[in-house]
């Protein structure tokens, strides 16, 4: 089940000035700066915004522990549309973060499109997120509404290979 968490609770965090640390989100570029020095054992974050072109990053994606994907305003919903494409075309498998503007509202979409965590904007509660998601858990068989990311199949086709 998707992680609801407030923004000052999370252990990731981004960094102005690139450099190699714990926890660390970096963008593309600082990560291609810092790439050659970052030691293997040492967990790294992905932060992307939400015009990023994920099929043309060139960027090993397999390396990071965490991908942070930006909601600039909650009603841009391209971060939704890189998540499907992470997990269903480019099969990574690794903790997805939403970031930015991410409101209660929220919620169900996020867990849909394959999110793990949702760090939430200052003022939005994180049990209300949690309570929310709860409203759909165990509705359907698997737990998965039709055309989740985890359970693309739908409903009729499921009942069937069961």
């Amino acid at each position: 089940m998707m992680q609801c968490i407030p923004r000052e609770a999370d252990g990731w965090a981004p960094t102005d000035s690139p450099r190699v640390g714990q926890r660390l989100l970096l963008t593309p570029a600082q990560w291609r700066e810092l790439a050659a020095q970052w030691p293997d054992a040492l967990p790294a974050g992905l932060l992307l915004d939400n015009d990023a072109d994920l099929q043309s990053l060139d960027l090993p994606l397999g390396r990071f522990a965490t991908i942070a994907l930006r909601f600039p305003k909650w009603t841009d919903g391209r971060a939704y549309s890189q998540a499907r494409l992470l997990r269903r075309r480019l099969r990574w498998q690794g903790e997805l973060r939403a970031d930015g503007d991410v409101v209660v509202d929220m919620a169900l979409q996020l867990a849909r499109t394959g999110f793990d965590v949702a760090r939430l904007r200052p003022g939005q509660d994180p049990a209300v997120a949690s309570r929310a998601l709860g409203f759909f858990q165990g509705l359907l068989p698997g737990s998965f509404y039709q055309g989740d990311v985890r359970e693309p199949r739908p409903l009729f086709l499921r009942s069937r290979a069961a």
